[in-house]
């Protein structure tokens, strides 16, 4: 049986919750080469093992976006007048391979996550860069 009480003052409770927003970071991928048709398959393993448990821990920890789609190697770059040249690499010593997205709650903490990334082992660098919301 359940008693109510007219005129009964029952405290009340605030509770603030803050709730750190994560953001989303684009990590490029960038190398000298992704010329990889001189490399033995058990090479070939190896590098994807690394890329695979590098990217894993990152999805582990619940920060992995998305799994971007590695870009092909040909393409055009326009630039101001219509003038078209083959190859966005005729002007760069590295070459955009890929990119993942991933959340982090800081652009440090994203670069943080970009230790360890394969290409750099390769000669090249990941360019941590935030979507704006």
């Amino acid at each position: 049986m359940v008693q109510i009480f007219q005129n009964e003052t029952l405290p009340i409770f605030s509770i603030t919750i803050k709730i750190k927003a994560m953001k989303e970071f684009v990590l490029l991928f960038r190398q000298p080469t992704f010329d990889y048709s001189s490399i033995s398959p058990k090479e070939m393993q190896e590098l994807s093992k690394k890329w695979h448990d590098w990217a894993g821990k990152i999805a582990a920890e619940g920060k992995l976006v998305s799994n971007g789609q590695r870009l092909a190697m040909e393409g055009k770059v326009l630039k101001a007048g219509g003038v078209i040249t083959d190859g966005p690499f005729v002007e760069i010593k590295e070459r955009l391979g890929s990119f993942i997205v991933v959340k982090a709650e800081s652009l440090d903490e994203a670069t943080t996550l970009a230790h360890g990334c394969p290409a750099i082992d390769a000669g090249g660098s990941v360019e941590i860069r935030p979507v704006y919301e």
